[in-house]
């Protein structure tokens, strides 16, 4: 009997991190992949994938209405991550396709970290001072004075899965006064974890550092945009951990020249890959990393098997946990993902 077909899509470490991983995955399916698909989508992403039963997705390409119409015999797009901005979750349904995901608490402490990684490399500048050794300057060094992160405000946009566990990363372990922006978490349940609610206009008004942790959506697009980088303070410290489509980066690349915004940590941008040229790259005080902030050898373990499990329980006849949930226009949830 025939295989069923397995696509991996633009995934850098599914099955190459832990070969395991795709070994087991080929023992229950024909398994290809494919690297390097940027904005495909529609009909010519579905031509690439043709004959696919499952596809491991990654943060690109865009998985569009005509995608779905164009694969018959598709029953699963497992998104090896978190986030599903790329995926039509509904137009997925329509044709009878889940749509899954890794729980939160997978990429959670990865995350985090990575978060509190960045926020240190822009504030106390180690980038720039480690390459000065590397070309021997270290008698510079008095250029690279940085700032403490204790006793500063710490505004995070977005406080669910990620964004909460960074809060009380800065306000429990770094003594930061925690802001929290998230119209989706009560606010009770924000005061629990040690931050006080706020608007957005608080957050840009009266935070020293701005994480951006929020899902891509139509509120949160662009919520970093020129007006709201004009209001936040001098000097303001930002980590995008997000999508790069959640800011101006024009905007950005001009606070960060006039020195509006003190340094600016990104693990994404709005076109990836960036290359070197990316305009952000020619301005002071920046980092930014190749979509790694979920890297770490816990997480991907864990990604891995989540993904292997989805297929194996659509083989035998169940269904797959994590299934992203279609929201109603009056805001509850449906699941309408399966066949």
């Amino acid at each position: 009997m025939k295989k069923p077909l397995t696509w991996i899509v633009n995934s850098s470490s599914f099955g190459r991190v832990f070969p395991g991983h795709l070994k087991r995955l080929s023992g229950m399916c024909e398994v290809r992949r494919v690297d390097g698909l940027g904005k495909v989508k529609g009909g010519e992403l579905a031509r690439k994938l043709r004959g696919a039963t499952f596809v491991i997705a990654s943060v690109t390409p865009e998985y569009d209405a005509r995608f779905f119409a164009g694969m018959p015999g598709l029953k699963l797009v497992a998104r090896h991550g978190i986030g599903y901005d790329n995926i039509d979750v509904a137009a997925a349904a329509k044709h009878g396709v889940r749509v899954t995901r890794v729980p939160g608490p997978v990429e959670r402490e990865a995350m985090a970290e990575a978060t509190i990684a960045l926020l240190l490399m822009v504030m106390r500048r180690f980038a720039p001072a480690a390459a000065a050794v590397r070309e021997g300057r270290w008698r510079e060094r008095i250029r690279f004075i940085g700032r403490e992160i204790g006793g500063k405000t710490a505004g995070i946009i977005g406080f669910g899965n990620i964004g909460s566990r960074v809060g009380r990363m800065l306000g429990r372990g770094f003594g930061a006064r925690v802001l929290a922006r998230d119209p989706n978490v009560p606010a009770a349940r924000i005061r629990r974890a040690g931050a006080e609610p706020a608007s957005l206009a608080r957050v840009l008004a009266e935070s020293d550092i701005i994480c951006l942790h929020a899902d891509l959506n139509p509120t949160s697009r662009n919520i970093l945009s020129a007006s709201a980088l004009r209001r936040t303070k001098p000097g303001v410290f930002i980590v995008n951990m997000a999508r790069g489509e959640e800011t101006d980066e024009r905007a950005l690349a001009r606070g960060l020249r006039s020195g509006r915004i003190g340094g600016l940590g990104l693990d994404t941008v709005i076109d990836e890959p960036a290359g070197p040229g990316h305009p952000l790259l020619k301005c002071p005080n920046v980092v930014l990393c190749p979509h790694i902030g979920a890297y770490s050898m816990e997480s991907l373990r864990a990604m891995g098997e989540k993904v292997l499990d989805d297929v194996a329980r659509i083989l035998v006849g169940k269904a797959p946990r994590e299934i992203v949930k279609i929201v109603r226009s009056d805001g509850s949830c449906a699941d309408r993902s399966a066949p």
